[in-house]
Order: C-alpha cells, then structure tokens, then sequence
C-alpha cells in the first residue's frame, strides 16, 4: 500500500496500495523479510502513471500460468486460480477472509489455497508497504507489510492487493466504497468489499480474458 512517487526499474512491475506515506504514516524503515521472504529481483514500484501498465502485467501473468494448467486439463468447468498463503501465516485469517469475500463477490473466477499456485503471499517489513509483483514470467506474490496492516484495515488491505490479481488498477482518488482506492480514504476506512463496478469488472476480464492466455498453450 505504497504512495504515489517515482518508478524504479528492473525486470519486473510491482503494484502497491499507497496508504502510508500518501498519508503521512511512517513506514517501516527497510526491508527486511525472514526466513522463507518473498523472492528478490522484483522492481519496487511506485509510481501511479504506471499502475494501468503494472496491473495488467501480474493479472496477465497469474492468467497465463493458470491457462498453462488449465490446457493440461481443458475439462475444467471453472477459472480457478490457485494461491499459497504458506510465507504469509500471520495474514491467514485475512487472506482466508479476503479470498471469501472476492469468491462470493464475482462467478467467472475462483481462489482457492493449494499446491503448484499461480501466486503466493508473503509478509514481513518494507518502507514500501504492501504491494502485488511480477517478474513477468508467471512468477507473482503478493506482499503483506506488517505496520501498515496495523494502521489500516487488514482485510482491507490484502483484499485490495488480492484485486490486483484479478486485474484491477489502484484508484486512489475514489471513495471508501471502492476497494480498489486503497488508503485514500484513510485510515478509518473499514470496507473490505468491492463495489458492483469492480465485480463487474473481473467477471469481464476473466470472461474474455482467458481466451487470449490459452494463445500459445
């Protein structure tokens, strides 16, 4: 949940919430994940010109690992995308909860927690708050920062995270009521849901979406 600021560049596109210093809320000094962190080598990305580009590039990664398995098995009846909550057992009960809430929210896709997962969540420590990653490759996580889940609702925060998997962009600028504006409404806000536009929206990504990332399979 990081702040609009300055994009730094590598190999990868990273998204985050913007809450914290966006807001004035200091943030953990540095990074610094334990045992079992999240992989090295991701871009830290915070520059809100390049949310749109950033997004699509997790949710066409998550997308394109899930049809790589889903053309092994073209029986499948539903989009399932597959996460690992392993690095991140502090968070479990906000995942889990999370997770609930964008499966009961739209029909086109499902989560559910189990092996070989198109994405993982990991937690720990970063000036940059929590943030969704790529390297392009199929390679995603989700990164849950500890202070900043402490200042802001947490299942806020890591359902808004979760909606960068689906394909949705940050938008800080709206209302409490839209998840997807992060920690623009402040610390106060507790709506953990998305807004009818948003579940409109990754039902139509994930409906016509998948198509396109069975191109090459």
């Amino acid at each position: 949940m990081r702040h609009p600021k300055v994009l730094t560049t590598s190999l990868a596109a990273t998204l985050g919430l913007g809450l914290a210093a966006a807001l004035g809320v200091p943030t953990a000094s540095a990074a610094a994940v334990a045992s079992g962190a999240a992989p090295t080598g991701f871009a830290a990305y915070e520059g809100s010109a390049e949310d749109a580009r950033a997004t699509k590039a997790f949710h066409e990664a998550v997308m394109k690992s899930v049809a790589k398995k889903r053309a092994a098995n073209p029986g499948a009846a539903a989009v399932t995308v597959v996460y690992s909550a392993s690095n991140a057992p502090s968070f479990r009960t906000q995942i889990s909860r999370s997770t609930q809430i964008w499966n009961s929210s739209v029909v086109n896709v499902r989560l559910v927690e189990g092996s070989n997962p198109d994405f993982r969540y990991y937690e720990g420590n970063d000036s940059r708050g929590s943030y969704a990653s790529t390297d392009g490759h199929g390679n995603g996580y989700i990164f849950l920062d500890y202070r900043q889940n402490q200042q802001y609702n947490s299942t806020r925060v890591t359902a808004h995270e979760t909606g960068h998997v689906l394909g949705l962009p940050d938008h800080y600028s709206g209302p409490c009521s839209e998840l997807m504006s992060g920690g623009g409404p402040g610390t106060s806000c507790q709506n953990a849901q998305p807004n009818a536009q948003e579940r409109s929206r990754v039902d139509q990504l994930w409906r016509n979406g998948l198509a396109t990332a069975f191109k090459g399979f």
